[in-house]
């Protein structure tokens, strides 16, 4: 949980640092300095492709501070390492029965030391691993292959862990690209249940399930009265096809409440089409948010210009609440006409049918905002460390990228694999 801290604490903040030096800003509370950048050093080998390093790296999906040890950094895996295969909608696996975890990293010395995972298990305590769901309990589409080819088939124990929050009790929430699934675990990683488009129960709105393959809820965050879950997909859903919402800027924002389940939902106006787009989402209060959108782009000194990683600040607050009262596999019709949400593309039709968006205001630019080039493709955790300062982690991918076969996952900027990274970025201007 994201917590600001008082007037008093900023107060004392502000009075410690310089305008523009980071390493100078101290925690009020625990006189805790943080550096510009903190990687992750010595990532275990988990295999070996050829002469390609597997590493176990790959943390970073989604990112939580501890709220009661600032030192320490919860970073979440997504599903395993994996590239595109050359068969259409095929992932090749290295590593097939790679459990999805939560890595403990404390900050020491200006480095991030891993210390502990907690690996994510079922409610029989079996661990789950990363291979896509069967049809109907969340199947993606995609076909998963071991690096010999052979079909790896299905698991209803698959999830592609991507979003990631922890509840006042030290259980965690995460949520996947797969089902979509929000699945609460214990403190040791336990499933306590899962939440879907289809589950009895609570359930998310069957409008979730129209969500583009590996393209679903990127992010999840919980509001710091801890009373709601806040979600957000990473793109536009494929509602009602691919070809129907071409173009369209319309991203769903869902709440939930966590006692009783009742949902509700709003649009995110992404900035550009052709964006990865949305990686993260991050309280601030209980109706605003940090937002991370970005492009899926390497910036070298010479590309920087053109290379889009940026975080907003949103509010809810004001925001049209789209949900469909018959909780249809579309969603809401707005107006009772024949378009879904999607379908209107942009803020322009939107306001024609009364909808509006969340409002959304630029508070840093990862291209100007940090010291040094960032040199990341996937920038993809957030935390509000104070109203004042924010921090920023990249998925590092295990240290591999290709499709048909396996490469290091080299940045171009300084030659060296990508190692999982938390970059500090004092804000211009506070948020509230």
């Amino acid at each position: 949980m994201k917590r600001l801290y008082s007037v008093l604490g900023i107060a004392l903040l502000c009075a410690s640092c310089s305008k523009d030096d980071v390493s100078k800003i101290i925690d009020p509370i625990v006189n805790l300095t943080y550096p510009d950048k903190a990687v992750a050093m010595d990532p275990k080998v988990l295999s070996t492709i050829g002469e390609v390093k597997v590493y176990n790296g790959g943390y970073g999906s989604s990112m939580v501070q501890d709220p009661n040890d600032k030192t320490v950094f919860y970073l979440l895996t997504d599903r395993g390492p994996n590239i595109d295969g050359t068969e259409k909608d095929s992932k090749v696996f290295a590593n097939p029965m790679f459990t999805p975890q939560i890595g403990k990293f404390r900050l020491k010395d200006n480095v991030l030391v891993f210390e502990s995972a907690i690996e994510l298990k079922n409610k029989n305590g079996v661990k789950l691993n990363g291979l896509p769901n069967p049809e109907g309990k969340g199947g993606s589409g995609e076909k998963a292959l071991d690096t010999n080819g052979k079909d790896l088939g299905k698991s209803e124990d698959g999830i592609d862990s991507e979003g990631l929050a922890r509840a006042a009790d030290g259980s965690w929430w995460v949520s996947d690209e797969y089902g979509p699934h929000i699945v609460h675990f214990d403190a040791s990683g336990k499933e306590i249940e899962r939440i879907n488009p289809w589950t009895t129960g609570k359930k998310l709105p069957l409008v979730f399930a129209k969500r583009r393959a590996n393209r679903g809820m990127e992010g999840l965050t919980i509001t710091p009265d801890g009373k709601t879950l806040v979600g957000i997909m990473q793109f536009p859903l494929y509602n009602p096809s691919k070809d129907a919402v071409k173009n369209s800027l319309v991203i769903r924002i869902v709440t939930m409440d966590i006692a009783t389940g009742n949902t509700k939902q709003y649009v995110y106006m992404m900035e550009k089409t052709d964006l990865q787009a949305v990686s993260e989402i991050a309280a601030v209060s209980n109706s605003t948010f940090i937002v991370l959108e970005r492009d899926g782009a390497y910036a070298t000194e010479a590309t920087r210009g053109d290379v889009f990683k940026k975080i907003y600040h949103i509010d809810l607050a004001g925001a049209t609440d789209i949900s469909d009262p018959n909780n249809g596999v579309n969603g809401l019709f707005p107006g009772n006409g024949t378009k879904t949400v999607e379908e209107l593309k942009d803020a322009k039709t939107l306001a024609e049918y009364n909808i509006k968006p969340v409002t959304k205001t630029l508070v840093a630019d990862l291209m100007t905002d940090i010291k040094e080039l960032y040199p990341h493709d996937k920038a993809e955790g957030l935390a509000v460390i104070n109203s004042s300062l924010i921090a920023v982690c990249n998925d590092d991918d295990f240290g591999v990228t290709g499709e048909g076969f396996y490469e290091s996952k080299i940045l171009p900027a300084i030659k060296t694999v990508d190692q999982n990274s938390i970059y500090f970025i004092k804000l211009k201007t506070p948020l509230k």
